[in-house]
């Protein structure tokens, strides 16, 4: 079964976008674990090793998207989890989209994209 980490790090309190993603995946047949608010990457990285998740999904609405992501990407090479497929969703600017890719990223989200996109992305990229 797909394994997804959904996690929402730094100081952004809307977790609205976060809580409706991580459901529409869980109606798919995803197993999502939800780390749920403040998270820091050290943590997201220790969730998804612990439960052996295949992906990590963030959503950062804050503005820190580099930083957070960059981070995270760190701390998986660190911790040999590269195989551990990351995306994103939050109000990120297309030329920040093209960055975020850069450092591995493999997907970003904006407002409006669909749930059904979302869930067909996650569910063609991990098998089940």
């Amino acid at each position: 079964m797909r394994r997804v980490v959904v996690a929402k790090p730094g100081l952004d309190g809307h977790d609205r976008g976060a809580k409706v993603v991580a459901r529409a995946l869980r109606d798919a047949g995803i197993e999502v674990i939800y780390t749920g608010l403040h998270q820091t990457p050290e943590q997201i990285v220790e969730t998804a090793i612990q439960e052996d998740a295949d992906m990590i999904g963030l959503s950062i609405l804050s503005g820190a998207h580099l930083t957070l992501f960059e981070r995270l990407m760190t701390l998986l090479k660190e911790r040999d989890a590269t195989d551990i497929l990351v995306f994103g969703g939050g109000i990120i600017p297309d030329a920040d989209i093209v960055l975020l890719k850069e450092m591995g990223v493999s997907a970003v989200f904006t407002p409006g994209t669909t749930m059904d996109t979302i869930v067909e992305w996650v569910t063609s990229h991990v098998p089940a």
